[in-house]
């Protein structure tokens, strides 16, 4: 087996370019991308790609870049696929990062310059005690650090890098995708697998070293309009039913001890209201529903209707209608048909030296709708942790370790066609 040696100065510092391009999509905006400013970092992708060599590499109008990492073999390998997406999540800024690097952790509370009051705690951050020695990046108090997935695109370009300048590596056709919006849900809504070609793929977008994850919730998002009786305040009395109001009682009738965001962890589905808005008149909720099992998804939505109708019987004169969609379904359903898929990432960690951790995800990625669309595909660590937030923070040799497993997997399926 041909060692393999990733530069962490090259993929720490492409990352940390990455995460000064702000990409943060916005779930209010109708177009695809969301934001222009998610093509900005496509653009430098495929600008970077085209100077390695992969001369097909482009952005297309919905901003989504593909490129093509051509075969070095002779024998018919199954086309693999490595995916990420570009934009940061809405939840906190993504302007102006500042990212920093804490140099040879020793387990001290890393506090962030530009907020003191954003500290890093061991106590806090369980993974941070495998970090001892390592080099932690984050941003400076005032942003999120954007890991999620800058990360993963960093590593993807770094092992496409590292591909296309060691050609004695042995590997079929790769295929490269980046996508916009895969924050907000949107991430494939656009992407166009034809053309893409790939038949499997894996998404880089995990958290803990070593982990590999083929599993994720099922998805539902309910929207729940009340109509209520509007009045005169002045003159109200046995005449108003407001819709705020009755809205606010069916928030408040969810289970707090069961079924919350708050109070459930591995594989306990959730109800959870996301968003709240209205007048005396007619006011509305947004909920997401989440489980792991397709049957109590079902019924989390049977349970927030019984919530809703039994509140309901307190204002005879007001109405409502609960619309429920599905937003994407539990990939291990698509995955357990192709056992390959996980055994070669399997074999690819150990191959890194890593000890494999196969999870399921509390939530989900482009890979959970990706494989519902035919292109199977589970996730891959990039080292990030604590997305979404000023804490969020990823370790330089931990990314090192992703990119090796990159190189790795696009040896493995080479070896065993």
């Amino acid at each position: 087996m041909q060692e393999i040696r990733i530069n962490a100065v090259s993929v720490s510092e492409r990352f940390m370019k990455y995460v000064k391009i702000d990409t943060q999509s916005d779930a209010s905006s109708p177009t695809t991308p969301s934001t222009a400013k998610q093509k900005n970092l496509g653009k430098i992708l495929v600008e970077e790609l085209l100077e390695i060599g992969i001369n097909d590499a482009h952005l297309d109008e919905h901003g989504y870049v593909y490129a093509t990492i051509s075969a070095t073999t002779d024998k018919k390998v199954p086309v693999i696929c490595f995916c990420s997406h570009m934009d940061t999540s809405p939840d906190s800024s993504g302007e102006n990062v500042k990212p920093i690097v804490h140099r040879n952790y020793q387990g001290e509370d890393l506090v962030l310059p530009d907020d003191n009051n954003i500290v890093l705690r061991l106590s806090e951050h369980r993974d941070l005690k495998n970090q001892i020695g390592n080099d932690i990046i984050t941003a400076s108090g005032l942003t999120l650090l954007g890991a999620d997935n800058k990360a993963g695109v960093a590593e993807i370009m770094e092992a496409a890098t590292y591909l296309m300048q060691n050609p004695q590596i042995k590997h079929g056709t790769i295929k490269i995708l980046f996508t916009p919006d895969e924050e907000i849900g949107r991430g494939v809504d656009k992407a166009n697998l034809k053309k893409l070609g790939a038949e499997f793929a894996y998404t880089i977008d995990g958290e803990t070293l070593g982990s590999i994850e083929d599993e994720t919730f099922s998805a539902d998002g309910a929207k729940l309009v009340i109509n209520g009786v509007s009045a005169h305040p002045g003159f109200a009395k046995g005449k108003m039913e407001s819709a705020i109001k009755i809205l606010a009682d069916v928030i408040s009738a969810l289970p707090k001890d069961r079924l919350s965001a708050e109070s459930t962890s591995q594989k306990e589905g959730f109800i959870h209201p996301v968003g709240m808005s209205g007048t005396a008149e007619q006011a509305e909720a947004s909920f997401i529903l989440r489980d792991f099992d397709n049957d109590l998804l079902k019924a989390h939505g049977e349970t927030l209707e019984s919530l809703v109708k039994e509140v309901m019987k307190v204002y005879p004169k007001s109405s409502y209608t609960l619309t429920i969609k599905e937003q994407y379904r539990n990939m291990k359903e698509v995955l357990d048909k192709y056992p390959q898929i996980m055994a070669n990432g399997i074999e690819a960690l150990k191959r890194a030296g890593l000890n494999p951790i196969t999870r399921s995800i509390r939530g989900g990625t482009d890979g959970s709708r990706l494989s519902f669309m035919g292109l199977p595909c589970p996730n891959i660590f990039t080292g990030g942790h604590a997305f979404h937030g000023k804490q969020e923070w990823v370790a330089i040799q931990d990314m090192v370790k992703s990119v090796e497993t990159i190189v790795h997997l696009a040896q493995v399926w080479e070896e065993r066609a």
